[in-house]
């Protein structure tokens, strides 16, 4: 699925992305090589960052 419309980015990298960049949705989409243009896209991607950090941190506690 598509997060962001404008930039093509879609969940699966965004949650990839997510993993790399210690920063806000603005800074993971920086690490896409892109930047939020409408920003309407923002907040959902906000959320699906911090569920794949929260995931990411669950899973390597429990290891």
């Amino acid at each position: 699925m598509y997060i962001c419309i404008c930039n093509a980015i879609r969940e699966t990298d965004l949650r990839a992305a997510a993993l790399t960049s210690g920063g806000d949705a603005e800074a993971t989409y920086a690490t896409l090589g892109k930047r939020p243009n409408c920003g309407q896209c923002l907040g959902d991607a906000a959320q699906i960052i911090e569920q794949e950090r929260a995931l990411s941190s669950c899973e390597n506690v429990a290891v």
